[in-house]
């Protein structure tokens, strides 16, 4: 079986079992972060499969939506290329790249690199940054009840791994605290030269929009 073959495959899977997903992590979210993986990539010296299989199956079972199990998502990918055939070395690879690429709080180092992980986990970053990201952030604020703003309600800006976890999975904070918290970081966590170039803009237009959020919740405009 081919490599494109392969790809073709595991897309038809992950459409069939990302139906019905949280809106920030569902189906088009995986087609947002693949599309801009491949651009990346085409500027990196970057293996592409391992590009392309991590990058449509980094969201596949996310912690947040399955009790805070990090392992489910990784047996899964395991349990899907090994059906296809995919050498035991890039699965490997696979598992490293989606186990390592999520943001987990502003403490946290990287304990595993590679070209691979630096292009995949920019790709879901930038899907993090701009519009769409904030479409992302409110809509999940939603799902999980979190207020939208409240001045009072300070961010926390130095969260290690265990209480971002926590936050993400029990909200205590508020949807425009999360920009502070975790997006408006993410533009100087950036590996590749071609994702430092697109989250300047993202970056850019989410400070436009806390200004104006902002402004219009006091009052001033």
């Amino acid at each position: 079986m081919n490599k494109q073959s392969i790809i073709g495959q595991v897309t038809d899977v992950l459409k069939e079992k990302l139906q019905g997903a949280e809106a920030g992590h569902d189906w088009w979210h995986t087609m947002r972060v693949h599309a801009l993986a491949k651009r990346i990539a085409q500027k990196e010296h970057a293996d592409l499969f391992v590009v392309e299989l991590a990058s449509l199956l980094h969201d596949i079972a996310d912690y947040k939506f399955h009790n805070g199990d990090e392992e489910k998502g990784l047996r899964l990918v395991a349990e899907i290329l090994k059906k296809k055939n995919v050498e035991a070395d890039t699965i490997t690879h696979v598992q490293e790249i989606i186990r390592n690429m999520s943001f987990k709080g502003n403490t946290c180092t990287k304990v595993f690199s590679s070209p691979e992980l630096d292009i995949v986990q920019d790709a879901d970053r930038l899907d993090v940054l701009g519009a769409i990201g904030i479409a992302r952030t409110f809509n999940y604020g939603g799902y999980k009840n979190r207020p939208l703003y409240d001045p009072n309600n300070k961010p926390r800006m130095e969260m290690n791994e265990e209480t971002y976890k926590q936050e993400s999975l029990n909200p205590q904070s508020t949807s425009i605290n999360h920009f502070y918290e975790k997006v408006l970081l993410l533009k100087e966590k950036m590996n590749t030269t071609t994702g430092k170039e697109i989250a300047e803009s993202r970056h850019q237009y989410l400070l436009d929009f806390i200004k104006e959020f902002k402004d219009e919740w006091e009052g001033k405009k």
